[in-house]
């Protein structure tokens, strides 16, 4: 057996065994989040709402040394509410290196006169829970158990109700119109997401127009 082939041998063994052992928090994974899909509404009226922006930021969640990690969008996608309200995301699948782990995805939704949503209000439950459903069951009653685990000790949570709706409320107020846009999109740009700036420019302009 020569040097060389004893030092490859040994590296692989060494890589095995620490692969074997170590968290699969930690180790190289095969991302993958199942699709997507959801109903947008007006608050009010209980009426589809046609032509909002969706997006889904797809998450990963990298150690960073001492100081612990960070949580960031590695993709994003992005579509528009059909006449009924609806949106549909397909699965996802790519990989993340090493130190990694997959997050929760997150969801920015808008439409000009609209205050922005990033948070479906009052789940307890991770949103891409309340859209990872079937066709059949978008706007039934359903029910969600979730344990979260980020806690010394894990809590359950339970939810139930009409799964994947999504009511938005109308930008009335001069602070709600103003902060209606700044929504949140970390890193990425218009070139990531041109649907969502779009929309973002439309209602900036709205603003102009109103001399708000």
């Amino acid at each position: 057996m020569t040097t060389t082939y004893k030092v490859i041998l040994s590296l692989s063994l060494i890589m095995i065994v620490c692969f074997s052992f170590a968290p699969s928090a930690y180790s190289w994974l095969y991302y993958s989040k199942p699709e997507f899909r959801g109903r947008v509404i007006d608050a009010e009226t209980k009426q589809p709402v046609e032509d909002a922006v969706v997006v889904v930021l797809y998450e990963k969640w990298e150690f960073g040394g001492p100081g612990g990690g960070n949580t960031f969008p590695i993709d994003a996608k992005e579509t528009l509410t059909d006449q009924s309200g609806d949106f549909y995301f397909p699965t996802y699948k790519t990989l993340i290196g090493p130190l990694s782990r997959v997050s929760d995805v997150s969801f920015i939704i808008f439409k000009p006169g609209y205050m922005s949503l990033i948070r479906i209000a009052g789940l307890k439950i991770p949103d891409e829970k309340y859209f990872a459903i079937g066709k059949d069951m978008l706007g039934k009653e359903g029910d969600i158990k979730y344990v979260d685990t980020h806690f010394a000790e894990p809590v359950t949570y339970m939810w139930k109700g009409l799964m994947g709706i999504v009511e938005l409320k109308k930008a009335k107020t001069r602070e709600e119109k103003w902060r209606a846009p700044m929504v949140f999109t970390s890193s990425l740009k218009s070139k990531d997401l041109p649907l969502l700036f779009k929309a973002i420019e439309e209602a900036e302009k709205d603003l102009k127009r109103e001399g708000i």
